[in-house]
């Protein structure tokens, strides 16, 4: 069984920072599962920004959610370029 999701912030361009239970930080990029009706809120911002992680799953509400496994498989590992932007990006957040 895989690492399961512990924390989770969204960036820019639909893509997400995830912490899993075995501290891998990896970026997910949601963009491909946007053309899916299921994923379609996600392009709203607002609804994007909202995205939580309980130790299980990635998920928005009841209906919104992301298979834990693939989210791990298909995640990327953080490069030190993207640990730089990722945290410029969520200090941005935290100001606005």
């Amino acid at each position: 069984m895989n690492p399961r999701p512990i924390s989770v912030k969204p960036l820019n361009d639909h893509e997400l920072l995830i912490t899993f239970q075995n501290n891998e930080v990896k970026i997910f990029d949601v963009k491909p599962l946007l053309k899916y009706p299921l994923y379609k809120d996600l392009n709203n911002s607002s609804f994007f920004k909202t995205v939580k992680a309980d130790g299980s799953c990635v998920y928005w509400n009841d209906d919104v959610d992301l298979c834990p496994d693939m989210v791990y498989e298909e995640s990327r590992a953080v490069s030190v370029d993207d640990a730089q932007g990722a945290s410029n990006e969520i200090q941005r957040h935290c100001q606005n």
